[in-house]
């Protein structure tokens, strides 16, 4: 029967909200949007790194941290001795190496003094040896030595006894080696000669007068510059010594009075000190061949 039959259901219908209120919610969405588009494209913030501070190193005064050292030494013994046994020692530590014919004589010097000084004063030496070696690293052009001892007022004032000043052995270089390069190419090598040496303070300007022009004619100097020299007194010739053999000099040094007792071919070698360099090939070869 026609009552009996179903009504069909009806779709609900949306109710579209007041325009008013539409307006509200379009413009909360557009906000909405554009905030969240806004967030999306913002780049994020940098990490700033911040860097650490640098440390500061402060720079070693070779000289400073020598006679630190040295007066270390000087409670128990007197300056005079002190620089006598190190200059000694380290000159025997020098020479030992290379120079077999002395060795045994030298090596038992050496001891003797070592001994001489206990466990906490044996170490300071060859921080001394080691400060030598900055400061002539740091500036070649330089008595170090010479100008300590004077310093020290370590001076045999009694004969006389006064170093040069570097300054004016470097003038007198300058004028006696103006024709080295030439002397050179003419007899292979050159001899720098000083009877009374002293710390060497003249013969190291010399040699680098002479290398500062060998080395615009493409030499090296080390193979083309030997240093002779002399002096009566035992400690200040090592000083020379311990020199020369730390800037890479070829030559030998003899202890002994230079008017009594020159320099000759026919010397015992009982009192030379021959610098490393001397037993380079260069001048081994030489020696070998006649060739000096």
């Amino acid at each position: 029967m026609f009552w009996q039959k179903k009504k069909p259901k009806r779709k609900p219908q949306k109710v579209a909200p007041p325009k008013h209120i539409q307006k509200q919610v379009e413009a909360g969405e557009h906000l909405a949007k554009g905030l969240a588009e806004g967030i999306a494209q913002e780049p994020k913030p940098k990490k700033v790194e911040r860097k650490k501070p640098e440390e500061k190193t402060s720079k070693i005064d070779p000289k400073k941290e020598f006679l630190q050292v040295f007066n270390q030494l000087t409670n128990r013994h007197r300056s005079w001795d002190v620089w006598r046994d190190f200059v000694v020692m380290y000159a025997c530590a020098l020479s030992n190496p290379v120079d077999k014919e002395h060795y045994e004589e030298r090596e038992a010097l050496y001891l003797r003094l070592i001994n001489k000084y206990n466990k906490q004063e044996q170490p300071l030496f060859p921080e001394l040896a080691a400060y030598t070696v900055m400061a002539l690293e740091e500036n070649p052009e330089q008595d170090f030595l010479g100008s300590i001892y004077m310093s020290l007022n370590l001076g045999n004032q009694h004969n006389g006894q006064f170093f040069t000043p570097y300054h004016v052995c470097e003038l007198m270089a300058e004028v006696t080696m103006q024709d080295s390069v030439m002397r050179i190419e003419k007899d292979g090598y050159i001899t720098i000669n000083d009877p009374c040496c002293g710390a060497g303070a003249t013969l190291i300007a010399g040699v680098h007068a002479a290398r500062k022009r060998l080395e615009k004619a493409g030499y090296n100097y080390q193979n083309h510059v030997l240093v002779v020299a002399q002096d009566i007194d035992q400690t200040v010739a090592l000083m020379c010594y311990i020199q020369l053999s730390l800037l890479g000099v070829a030559g030998y040094i003899k202890v002994g009075n230079s008017l009594t007792d020159p320099i000759t071919e026919n010397d015992s070698k009982e009192n030379y000190w021959f610098t490393p360099m001397y037993f380079f090939p260069t001048w081994s070869m030489r020696r070998l061949f006649g060739g000096m």
